[in-house]
């Protein structure tokens, strides 16, 4: 069974584990691939695409593969079992866990199984072929087999078979209260359109104006294809050590210092649309910075979950980085790009940069908190936060230079 359970937001587990190499697939190369492909050519596997990351990580790490005692697991539309993935990474690892595929849960569950003396170093692989298998998301052809309750999340009788009716109604909301313009928000994918042009594996690379924006077409009215996130092929390989063996490895490691969660338990729909998640994000947040031991002042670079262009907004006003009603003016003035106050999703995030369910949000903060992001580098940055949020729920991470 995959776990979904976040360990408790202790002192006790922050900073007892740090990722000391990280591996990830081609994005941008294999995006093109897959639209050039001959249909006889074989589409990349789950299993392929985690040994690729695998292999990368344990390269960027130093270490060797007797190392690796412990291995997570990662598939959200299916893949291998944990033994079958370490047969086929040729470890042998003591400890075995398969975690939940949305970035959130899997870091601290991983972090609390070293803490706990499970393992010393884990690998944790994620795979998903979702362009590749053609999988789509919403619509009359939305894809019931895993068994998606017709309830708050996807009810069809209303058109709401993705959540993509969701941030649309957020959108609604929100421009009607504060005044906007439809095309205010697409002041969010012009900008991390213009990051992910740093980021030489970005999916979107093209060159995008305000023009592009509404000039492209509505998903759910008033969103339109560059409000959205991307569908697309990858894997990445987060080798994750205890603090003290992290210590002698060839990069410096990055440690996980705190986390939290938040779950809306009545009135949803008032939550999500009105109040934005705001109490939600406020409460995990608190809690997350507290058990990392920092300030939001001290964060000096923000990753979150890019669903879509209005959920990206509920982030940043959620935990305070901007006031409510005011981020797409910040977006406009420069605040959120590069030699901003404030830099995100400074890869691109899931809208131009890669679909991998967060992961990569993760990868970017690994390489900024490295010092590694050549034209995309947040100068001198030590402590960053990644925010993972669903209609319901908020899960963040605080991750930190150093151990």
């Amino acid at each position: 069974m995959r776990s979904r359970t976040l360990p408790p937001s202790s002192r006790d587990y922050s900073r007892k584990a740090a990722i000391v190499g990280l591996g990830e697939t081609d994005y941008g190369d294999d995006y093109r691939a897959a639209r050039n492909r001959d249909v006889a050519t074989p589409p990349p596997t789950p299993e392929g695409l985690a040994t690729l990351a695998f292999e990368r990580a344990l390269a960027d790490s130093g270490l060797q593969r007797s190392d690796i005692d412990g291995l997570a697991v990662s598939f959200l539309y299916g893949g291998p079992e944990p033994h079958e993935m370490a047969d086929l990474l040729d470890i042998k690892p003591r400890h075995l866990m398969e975690v939940f595929g949305i970035m959130a849960g899997p870091l601290p569950q991983v972090c609390a199984a070293i803490a706990e003396g499970k393992a010393d170093t884990i690998a944790v692989v994620y795979a998903v072929a979702a362009r590749s298998a053609r999988r789509k998301f919403g619509g009359d052809t939305h894809d019931d087999s895993e068994g998606t309750p017709s309830s708050y999340y996807y009810h069809h009788p209303w058109g709401w078979s993705s959540q993509a009716a969701h941030w649309a109604m957020v959108w609604q909301h929100y421009r009607h209260r504060f005044g906007l313009a439809e095309a205010d928000l697409g002041e969010v994918a012009v900008q991390l359109r213009q990051n992910a042009m740093r980021f030489p594996q970005a999916t979107m690379q093209a060159p995008m104006t305000i023009e592009d924006y509404m000039g492209s077409r509505f998903i759910v009215k008033p969103l339109r294809l560059f409000d959205m996130c991307l569908v697309n092929d990858g894997g990445l390989c987060f080798i994750v050590s205890r603090a003290d063996k992290a210590r002698d490895t060839a990069k410096t490691p990055v440690a996980v210092a705190g986390w939290s969660e938040s779950v809306v338990k009545v009135d949803k729909f008032d939550a999500l649309i009105r109040q934005q998640l705001r109490p939600h994000f406020q409460q995990a947040g608190a809690e997350t910075l507290a058990m990392a031991d920092v300030s939001l002042a001290e964060v000096g670079h923000f990753e979150a979950y890019d669903a879509a262009t209005m959920h990206l907004v509920n982030h940043i006003e959620g935990h305070g980085i901007a006031e409510p009603g005011t981020a797409l003016d910040e977006f406009r003035a420069g605040s959120f790009g590069p030699g901003g106050r404030m830099p995100i999703n400074t890869a691109g995030g899931m809208l131009s940069g890669a679909y991998m369910h967060g992961w990569n949000h993760i990868a970017e903060i690994v390489r900024q908190l490295r010092h590694e992001a050549g034209p995309r580098q947040v100068p001198g940055v030590e402590v960053s936060m990644f925010s993972l949020a669903q209609t319901d729920q908020v899960h963040p991470l605080i991750l930190t230079r150093g151990v």
